[in-house]
């Protein structure tokens, strides 16, 4: 066992917590939106990522990287969304051989009508129990973790929204 670099007492009790939350958290939103409007938090994100977009539309490599998924994972949720008419996929206007992905009116009306309740879910489940200082200890950490994993994702990009230029 040389070598081996075990956690210490602080650091094992900080990955049992951070283990819990990326276990638990997920699923109560999952649970939350199933109850509410029978999607799972990816479809919800897919559709947050396309209201997000310019035009509501995103290259479907690009949902992707938005979405941390697969495109095949990606490809069978919007066709999913596409049979409620939540989202309509088509050729790029710039580029042919893209596919992109549209959120339709009724899909637009429908995550308003979503986005209230999961943000006040998400705001009980974790933000209401943190100060301001916590939030952006968060963040700070969260996108340190993120870019030992990946240090391309498209959110280490993103600027704090309390970050002086």
């Amino acid at each position: 066992m040389n070598g081996v670099r075990w956690l210490n007492p602080e650091e094992r009790q900080a990955w049992l917590a951070l283990y819990a939350v990326t276990t638990i958290l997920p699923g109560s939103l999952d649970g939350h939106l199933f109850r509410q409007a029978k999607i799972t938090l990816f479809d919800y994100h897919v559709l947050a990522m396309l209201s997000e977009a310019d035009d509501l539309t995103l290259a479907m490599s690009d949902l992707a990287a938005r979405s941390n998924a697969s495109l095949s994972r990606l490809s069978h949720v919007v066709k999913k969304l596409e049979g409620r008419g939540w989202v309509s996929r088509s050729p790029s206007t710039v580029d042919g051989r893209v596919t992109t992905a549209t959120i339709t009116r009724d899909g637009m009306e429908n995550l308003k009508v979503l986005a209230r309740k999961h943000v006040e879910h998400v705001r009980q489940a974790v933000f209401d129990a943190l100060t301001d200082d916590d939030v952006r200890d968060l963040e700070r950490i969260g996108k340190k973790i993120l870019a030992s994993l990946d240090d391309t994702h498209w959110i280490l990009d993103q600027p704090s929204p309390g970050a002086q230029p």
